[in-house]
């Protein structure tokens, strides 16, 4: 990783540098059936930058951002840190409840919405978050005091073309709920390009990600101006070997951490093709994005991949295209792999990353991929496991995953207990169970709060999961503990079935079969449950607390 400038500004490194020698004419963004430049995503992110400061966007600032992905995200995220404001992307698929929260605790003096969301938007702005119906103190000190502005994204509008007669505010009430309401595409087209970047240095905080963890209320990961050069550098150059001549498409979303990079900074830093999808990847959707812009590089989740090879009519051909693929969020099965690279010629490089490290810090290598491990580190990255105490654990054994590089947060914000049981010195916990082998090779083991204790002895809910999904009528599954009659915990397998398999007591029959022979007794499930689908977050996360609660009422339904 080359030593970066003192003075550093983000949006610069990844925005302003592609303008340079000819390359603003290249596309930068595919964008339903448009496509924006470097130089005219570049205008866009400028005025983003001119449109803050006329809303009293000061740096340090904070601006929420609550866009699908678009253009308008990008000259949202990318504007907001040229300013020295620090951009926050938020998830939009949340409850006004967790919006209320998000805003009471960022302290925002701008916010950047679509405008189907507004209205819970406006909910959110003038709910109460505390038992006691009063709103938390933040440490932004901002209040109500200072004028804050929503800035309105139209659903249908593209940005890639600007008129003097653009619709503007008017459709708008001038103030609602405290805030000032203005219609983002008016207030880009009559801004006044910013002319140079804030002066910021690389570890001046850039952006924050919103993670809720597996419990408690969301929480802030810092991020700095630096933090995405390092991911860029280490993993899109270091890993991917990511060019100007590759066509990227990420199924994971623009706000999350795994998104962000993938179709956001890592093309933006290689001069690259993004493809942006404004609404949720579809397996049907991610069909005709191959079909259509034959995308070179493929970013997405295990449980997509699995929806992916059900597609049974689609060729061999449908993926040529692809030079590389890409898998995180959660473990990909050894099962899954294989399944997908016989049919489609693709191998798939999983890799583990987190909000707290941005991006992924361990990773398969193309031609030196270990089915069913994370892979090796990535270059610039460190790792440890360790007891429960932080002592190494033997060679080979499983124990808690710490790592540490120069992309890990500087903290959560508002958060100092969290912050320092994640952030141990330069060390981050992952809250990952993990082992490695003797070739450097790791191997998820589960979620620290997902292990069990079974007769004793721990069991990892993961590798009961790859064994069951190598049975050919198995789609996807997930195994949770639950509590028999007599109090003692056994293990329930949640198992989604191909189509053409009937869940009729013989296949179940089969499937027990399958595990016996190639689990240990004692973690072969007790009970499996046949689901049409599987509770997951917006990522594609499996939500085992939501199985165990659906468990308590359906221990009876097979049993084995």
């Amino acid at each position: 990783m080359p030593q970066l400038p003192d003075r550093f500004n983000a949006a610069e490194f990844f925005v302003d540098r592609n303008l340079a020698g000819g390359g603003g004419s290249r596309t930068a963004v595919h964008f339903g059936h448009e496509s924006l430049t470097y130089e005219e995503v570049a205008d866009l992110v400028w005025r983003g930058a001119a449109a803050f400061r006329e809303c009293d966007v000061s740096p340090d600032d904070r601006v929420l951002i609550l866009l699908e992905d678009s253009p308008a995200f990008a000259a949202a995220f990318w504007g907001a840190i040229r300013l020295g404001a620090i951009a926050v992307p938020l998830n939009t698929y949340l409850s006004a409840d967790d919006y209320a929260f998000m805003l009471a605790d960022s302290d925002p003096r701008c916010l950047v919405v679509e405008e189907h969301l507004l209205e819970k938007v406006l909910t959110a702005a003038g709910q109460p978050t505390e038992p006691d119906g009063t709103r938390p103190e933040t440490a932004g000190g901002q209040g109500g005091g200072y004028s804050r502005t929503i800035l309105i994204a139209g659903g249908d509008s593209h940005l890639g073309q600007r008129s003097a007669d653009l619709p503007g505010a008017s459709k708008f009430p001038e103030v609602a709920g405290g805030w000032r309401l203005r219609d983002l595409e008016m207030a880009l087209a009559q801004s006044q390009p910013e002319g140079s970047a804030t002066a910021t240095h690389a570890d001046d905080p850039a952006f924050w990600l919103y993670t809720s963890g597996s419990t408690g209320r969301p929480k802030a990961a810092i991020h700095r101006h630096g933090d995405m050069a390092v991911c860029f550098e280490n993993y899109a150059k270091g890993v991917l070997e990511i060019t100007a001549e590759d066509r990227v498409f990420s199924a994971s979303k623009l706000f999350f951490a795994y998104g962000l990079g993938n179709a956001l900074y890592f093309p933006a830093g290689a001069g690259a093709e993004t493809i942006l999808l404004r609404e949720r990847a579809t397996v049907e959707r991610v069909r005709q994005i191959l079909e259509h812009y034959r995308p070179t590089l493929f970013y997405a989740v295990p449980s997509l991949y699995a929806g992916l090879l059900e597609l049974t009519d689609a060729p061999r051909s449908l993926w040529s295209s692809v030079r590389c693929a890409v898998s995180a969020g959660e473990a990909l099965p050894a099962a899954l792999w294989h399944r997908f690279r016989e049919r489609f010629g693709i191998e798939i490089l999983d890799g583990i990353g987190s909000t707290e490290m941005l991006h992924i810090f361990i990773s398969n290598r193309a031609g030196k991929v270990e089915p069913g491990s994370s892979g090796t580190l990535v270059p610039g990255y460190e790792a440890r496991i360790v007891d429960d105490e932080g002592r190494e654990v033997d060679a080979g054994g499983m124990g808690n995953l710490w790592v540490r590089g120069e992309s890990a947060a500087a903290g959560y914000w508002n958060r100092p207990e969290l912050t320092r049981e994640t952030f141990r010195g330069e060390w981050t916990l992952t809250g990952d169970k993990y082992r490695r082998d003797e070739h450097g090779n790791f191997w998820h083991c589960g979620r620290s709060d997902d292990m069990m204790k079974v007769q004793g002895l721990w069991v990892s809910p993961l590798e009961i999961e790859s064994a069951l999904i190598a049975h050919p009528a198995v789609v996807e599954c997930a195994v949770v503990g639950a509590i028999d009659n007599v109090g003692l915990t056994g293990l329930k397998a949640f198992v989604v079935l191909k189509e053409s398999a009937s869940p009729s007591p013989a296949l179940l029959d089969d499937v027990q079969r399958h595990l016996e022979a190639c689990l240990p007794r004692y973690k072969v499930p007790r009970w499996l449950v046949p689901v049409e689908s599987l509770p997951k977050t917006t990522t594609g996360k499996v939500q085992r607390f939501r199985l165990r609660q659906l468990g308590e009422s359906t221990l009876s339904i097979a049993t084995h």
